[in-house]
């Protein structure tokens, strides 16, 4: 059994001995990774008119807690990104009576979906042209969308219908607030012009680049040693792999320089003395 207050779901009862009251209170201090924090230094919701709202903008990468469903409810955009890391992203969706999001597929991104509010049908298949898993869905439903899997969601009641998605990686750039669906199309198409906004594990092409310059010169410093280009390349493919493993592009050299001086990878021993 869980003690409401407000739609707040608190401390799940434990077996023991204690009072009802303490099962509806906040405790003074929340159990967190950094360390005890107040509880109202972390609730990031302020009351008004005994509402709670939270302001919708992105907090990734940071630790962050807070009431999904009252934020989702809260949403007014057709998108919000609100926490977007380095693997998964989380935006806020409102679709208006008898609006879709669009056919869609994400080649590499898996996707989940839960209605917050409001009733609609979700439709998905391996082609564009043929959806013939089809769902009707409302409040509490959540929906799983494989990669590679063409799908649409559309709102068939009478209000607003709000939900959350999950996108694993991220799937729109940091920040991201799309008033309308209008202007999402729009966005998304400047994006596919320019692919300047392509996001992959939650950066975009530049962004690795800029990432990655570390390795780039100590690349080139190789090169003016005249180290052979066939270790060369087969270091820094190394460590470009470890980058995308989740390497900070320091550790992945000091890692594959380890491999090469310990002699765990006899043939990078081998190819450096070519």
């Amino acid at each position: 059994m869980y003690y409401q207050s407000k739609g707040y779901p608190h401390r799940i009862p434990y077996y023991g001995n204690g009072t009802m009251q303490n099962y509806m209170e906040y405790p003074n201090y929340w159990t967190y990774p950094y360390g005890a924090i107040p509880a109202n230094q972390l609730n990031p919701y302020h009351a008004s008119n005994g509402n709670y709202e939270i302001m919708l903008k992105d907090y990734g990468t940071n630790p962050f807690i807070f009431n999904i469903n009252e934020a989702s409810k809260q949403n007014n955009t057709y998108r919000t990104a609100l926490w977007t890391g380095k693997h998964l992203q989380l935006t806020l969706m409102s679709l208006n009576p008898g609006e879709d999001i669009g056919l869609e597929m994400h080649p590499n991104v898996d996707q989940f979906l839960r209605i917050e509010q409001g009733q609609g049908v979700t439709q998905m298949g391996k082609r564009k042209d043929n959806l013939p898993f089809k769902r009707n869905v409302h409040d509490e439903f959540a929906i799983f969308i494989p990669a590679g899997t063409w799908h649409n969601l559309t709102n068939t009641g009478s209000i607003p219908l709000k939900l959350y998605s999950i996108y694993a990686p991220p799937n729109h750039p940091f920040g991201t607030i799309h008033p309308t669906k209008a202007a999402a199309m729009a966005g998304e198409e400047r994006e596919n012009n320019s692919n300047r906004n392509t996001v992959i594990s939650g950066k975009t092409p530049d962004e690795w680049v800029r990432y990655t310059e570390f390795l780039v010169n100590e690349g080139l410093e190789d090169v003016q040693r005249g180290i052979n280009a066939t270790h060369i390349l087969q270091e820094f493919i190394l460590m470009g792999i470890l980058v995308g493993k989740g390497y900070s592009p320091e550790k992945a050299y000091e890692t594959v320089e380890e491999w090469e001086r310990t002699g765990e990878s006899k043939l990078l021993q081998q190819s450096k003395n070519m």
